[in-house]
């Protein structure tokens, strides 16, 4: 091949590559930001599903009608500074590290808002490119969405039991009423069962469920001492 027409395959692949680029950043911006306003009709998670989306249980519900006690919950259980922090909590992510060299499992230190990020856009497994897009995607959602919509979402689209996505799909189906009038203990024991929803049990709580469920419990009341929650507007 010439060299001419090499320089023109290069130069027409490099545009091609970033075409591509840009309407992926076009694309994820403007879904960032139509999902902003809009509720989401399903997430990424739930097309990993098997089955029907129609056979999961998902109910969205608008901030005013989750109970703010919910929020306080999931807060206290997932992601205590999440107030405070910009989409990645380097306090806990340290202190993760520094448990793993000390001789434990090493543990995630997901935010919520990473948490939002992967279960809306993202695919299930670890690679280096999922956690590098789930590092924009969080960028994306804390420059474009208030603190209180990220969590408002968060609320709405994570798992809490097998095919149950969303505090008012698993109120419903675990508690037989609505997301606005779940009781503090009701709160604790959906939020304990957040880090492995499939394996954790609502409906058949064990005992490590139900320890979690306590801590977690006094854990808002030290929160709400200590004014953790302020600027929480729920």
């Amino acid at each position: 091949m010439p060299r001419a027409r090499r320089r023109s395959a290069a130069k027409l692949a490099v545009l091609c590559v970033g075409a591509a680029v840009l309407t992926m950043l076009l694309g994820s911006f403007a879904a960032v930001l139509v999902l902003r306003f809009l509720p989401p009709p399903a997430t990424a998670v739930m097309l990993e599903q098997p089955g029907k989306l129609r056979d999961l249980a998902y109910a969205w519900r608008d901030r005013p009608r989750i109970s703010s006690t919910v929020a306080r919950a999931v807060i206290a259980a997932e992601d205590q500074r999440f107030l405070a922090h910009r989409g990645f909590d380097l306090e806990q992510m340290q202190h993760a590290i520094d448990d793993y060299r000390a001789g434990e499992d090493l543990r995630g230190a997901s935010t919520i808002t990473q948490q939002v990020a992967k279960n809306l856009f993202l695919w299930s497994g670890r690679s280096f490119v999922r956690k590098g897009l789930e590092a924009y995607f969080t960028v994306l959602l804390e420059t474009c969405w208030p603190k209180q919509r990220i969590l408002e979402v968060y609320l709405n689209v994570a798992e809490l039991g097998t095919g149950v996505f969303g505090v008012e799909a698993a109120a419903q189906r675990f508690y037989g009423i609505h997301a606005n009038a779940l009781s503090a203990e009701q709160a604790a024991l959906l939020a304990a069962v957040l880090p492995n929803p499939r394996r954790l049990r609502v409906d058949n709580p064990s005992a490590y469920v139900r320890e979690r469920q306590a801590w977690i419990l006094e854990q808002m009341q030290l929160l709400e001492t200590r004014g953790h929650y302020r600027g929480l507007d729920w």
